[in-house]
């Protein structure tokens, strides 16, 4: 049995098929040598990330004349379903609706990210597997803000976006697990949404490493699943699982699963401790293909589907979101 089982998002990269993430599916569309991704997304889109470069920079005069930027987050992948790193501004084509829009600029998608450890006094069995695949993961996202949360007390950050990255690391080395939980796991995915949402970022993503489930049973204060929604950030989650948990029992009773299916993000259950590094490699090599790409529009509501596509032989554009 594959120990490795990606829930809603993203999984579909290594396979040569357009994603269908449901407030907006990516659809191929002929478009000279290439493909066309057609992004479907409503205000609340909540799929994907965005690099803070995009939104500190401030209009040119001929923008603000013009209108307003707005971005794309997409991933290139060629007929074999491989990415394709080595393009850029020139090679991607955007229309949005009937009208085609001038592209600004595409980089690598460098978004803020959270990563939650689990640190739970009933896991402490799997705590050197859990920071080790952490450190590997936290090395590996590139040059991007990372915040650092304990499960068990998020409104305490151990490391902020603003730390460098080897504050984070040292932070993750000094993590011992906690006495008694100071807030439930829900409370502090929102306070790590909460504080990706401070940054402006209109796509940011919450990452949590999770030893054991969480019983979606247990109450919770109501307004906190709506407040992650809003953030606007995805929450993917890595848990692990016992040996004797059955498949379909995964579907609607942990709440950390419903959690990252309601904000369009990637769950995947582990069922050994040495999958966190794998199930963490896999999403680390998904966020390093993820490209943003800013186009000029005009002021006000968009007037139709954002449809990208991409100058290269047999390659095409999978749509993650778009803002």
């Amino acid at each position: 049995m594959n120990e490795l089982r990606p829930f809603v998002c993203g999984s579909g990269l290594s396979k040569a098929r357009p994603l269908d993430l449901r407030s907006n599916r990516a659809e191929r569309w002929p478009l000279g040598c290439g493909l066309i991704a057609v992004v479907r997304a409503r205000p609340t889109l909540v799929c994907g990330s965005i690099a803070l470069a995009l939104l500190c920079a401030r209009p040119t005069p001929a923008q603000s004349r013009l209108g307003n930027g707005r971005t794309v987050l997409a991933a290139v992948v060629d007929d074999r379903g491989l990415p394709v790193v080595d393009v850029g501004l020139d090679d991607f084509v955007v229309t949005e609706g009937a009208e085609p829009r001038d592209v600004l600029d595409v980089h690598v998608a460098d978004y803020p990210l959270a990563v939650v450890i689990d640190d739970r006094p009933a896991t402490l069995a799997s705590a050197v597997a859990v920071r080790a695949a952490a450190r590997r993961f936290i090395q590996r996202v590139g040059e991007r803000p990372v915040a650092l949360l304990r499960l068990t007390d998020g409104g305490h950050p151990l490391a902020t976006l603003d730390d460098e990255r080897s504050v984070v690391l040292e932070a993750l080395s000094g993590l011992s697990e906690a006495a008694a939980e100071a807030m439930g796991p829900l409370d502090t995915v929102a306070r790590a949404a909460g504080l990706l949402q401070q940054t402006g970022a209109p796509f940011s993503a919450v990452v949590v490493i999770a030893a054991a489930g969480v019983d979606a049973s247990v109450l919770v204060r109501g307004e906190l699943l709506p407040a992650i929604i809003n953030s606007g950030a995805a929450v993917h989650v890595v848990e692990a699982r016992t040996a004797a948990a059955a498949p379909t029992d995964e579907s609607a009773t942990d709440l950390l699963r419903v959690v990252a299916a309601q904000t369009r993000g990637q769950f995947t259950a582990i069922y050994s401790a040495a999958s966190y590094e794998a199930a963490l490699d896999r999403l680390a090599d998904r966020l390093a293909i993820e490209m943003m790409v800013q186009y000029l529009a005009p002021d006000g509501a968009r007037t139709g589907d954002v449809r990208v596509g991409v100058r290269r032989p047999g390659a095409r554009v999978v749509g993650l979101g778009v803002k």
